[in-house]
């Protein structure tokens, strides 16, 4: 899907290769396949190839592949998936990071009390 959001639209040669590794032919293409039955993707007919392009738009795929990552691997829980990225990841956040991750939860909480 990155690949399509970042070309806007792209054939099955030009997703493998801008793919990591040596994917075939063959699995490039059964993945454009399953992405459009599931709705994420359409093509188009451009004489004898098809051309993908995103059906969902990428806020969209982001919020859902966040929401079955967070169901996935968190139980389900805000709290952890947090929690995890400060364990491990909160030596690399700046002090403005931190700052702005502060007044997103303030702003949570006030939204959430109304």
């Amino acid at each position: 899907m990155d690949i399509l959001y970042r070309r806007g639209r792209a054939t099955a040669v030009e997703v493998m290769d801008d793919l990591p590794g040596n994917p075939s032919y063959s699995t490039v293409r059964t993945q454009l396949r399953v992405l459009e039955s599931k709705g994420h993707i359409r093509h188009e007919e451009d004489g004898v190839r098809y051309v993908y392009i995103p059906e969902v738009p990428r806020h969209a795929a982001r919020k859902s592949a966040l929401r079955h990552l967070v169901e996935t691997f968190f139980d389900g829980s805000t709290e952890k998936v947090v929690g995890a990225l400060l364990g491990g990841e909160a030596a690399r956040l700046s002090d403005e990071e931190l700052e702005r991750i502060a007044a997103m939860v303030a702003k949570a909480k006030k939204e959430g009390s109304r």
